[in-house]
């Protein structure tokens, strides 16, 4: 095989398994180590793969966007001990936005108990608190994405407009100095953009993994977000970059 087929296979696989490694990989292809390790490199610069340790995580590009199945594979506990973290920060309030994504349903599980009125455009996160009986679920209608199973365009934004939340949880899908918290969906990013102009507060959650990372469509500066959560796989020095620009950074 040689190496650009090799390399797209790589891809495809980080796809759909959420994660590569390099051992099993080179076991799977036949190749050496070495071999594989200079692969996820040009992988990484051609910003189809990030790198982490023993391995690689696929990139979202314009033509690829992880679905639900896909995010609830990838930084698992990561996302656990960030969504703990992240219902920690309620502070009183009494009105929450949850964002689409995976992270955000792991928040509403853990709001489920908390006397709250909850507005979201995810479906996955009105089911998460569909049974609890100290919670009022105000779901977005709008157009829905399968993907991500959430809503978006004018019947989602407009309804969101009209509101005044006490804090919202948003996700992201990359988060840079330079061009601040970015999704690859023109439609998704209005969404965001809106709940966080209602927002008193606004609480990003994002794994390491969504750092010094850029997409199509940029919803917020880093200096709009009231508080990071990520986890402690990003490191000290990188979370106090980011913090130098406005925000608390808690990592976990």
């Amino acid at each position: 095989m040689d190496s650009e087929s090799r390399q797209a296979r790589i891809v495809e696989f980080a796809r759909t398994r959420g994660r590569v490694e390099v051992g099993p990989l080179a076991d799977e292809l036949g190749v050496a180590s070495e071999t594989i390790r200079r692969d996820l490199k040009v992988l990484a610069g051609r910003k189809l793969l990030k790198r982490v340790h023993g391995g690689a995580i696929a990139l979202e590009t314009a033509g690829f966007e992880s679905g639900v199945e896909y995010r609830s594979r990838v930084d698992l506990a990561q996302k656990h001990r960030i969504a703990n973290a992240a219902a920690g920060l309620l502070h009183g309030a009494e009105t929450v936005y949850l964002d689409e994504g995976f992270s955000p349903r792991l928040i509403a599980e853990r709001l489920a108990e908390s006397p709250l009125t909850v507005v979201t455009a995810s479906l996955l996160a009105a089911e998460a608190l569909a049974d609890s009986t100290s919670v009022t679920v105000l779901l977005l209608g709008g157009r829905m994405r399968g993907r991500t199973l959430a809503t978006v365009d004018h019947w989602a934004v407009s309804r969101l407009q009209t509101l005044v939340i006490d804090v919202a949880y948003l996700g992201t899908n990359g988060i840079s100095i330079e061009h601040g918290a970015t999704t690859p969906d023109p439609a998704v990013a209005a969404v965001k953009q809106t709940a966080l102009s209602v927002a008193r507060r606004s609480v990003l959650v994002a794994a390491a993994s969504k750092f010094d990372v850029a997409h199509f469509c940029r919803f917020a500066g880093v200096a709009d977000f009231e508080t990071i959560v990520t986890g402690t796989e990003l490191s000290a020095a990188a979370a106090q970059r980011y913090e130098a620009l406005g925000p608390n950074v808690i990592r976990v």
